[in-house]
């Protein structure tokens, strides 16, 4: 149930795949969920203006069931983090938006949650 999608305008192709494995390994651990349920993507190349600089950016989403929010300043020091060190994106130009919606607003195997 744990999504997260990585947009940046960086083009990552080198790295794009095993970024996806790390990310994917780290969110399952960091919120104690089965990685079968986690889902990551990655859209790079795109469009993007952060404090007026097309510098290295990126712009995460992860929305998820049940988000604990104690743990959500270290789940973004771990994200930054994983982010600064595979793609070379200063933690400072990562922004997160982290959103937990109604069980009952999010679909799966044609049923809800």
């Amino acid at each position: 149930m744990p999504y997260l999608t990585i947009r940046t305008n960086q083009s990552l192709e080198e790295q794009k795949g095993e970024l996806l494995r790390k990310v994917s390994t780290l969110l399952a651990r960091q919120l104690g969920k089965s990685e079968n349920f986690v889902m990551v993507s990655v859209e790079a190349q795109a469009s993007m203006l952060f404090a007026g600089s097309s510098d290295p950016a990126a712009y995460l989403e992860l929305k998820s069931l049940g988000l604990p929010e104690q743990k959500l300043s270290s789940l973004s020091d771990a994200l930054c983090s994983l982010l600064e060190q595979e793609t070379g994106i200063p933690r400072r130009r990562i922004y997160i938006e982290f959103s937990s919606p109604d069980r009952q607003m999010w679909g799966w195997n044609g049923s809800t949650f």
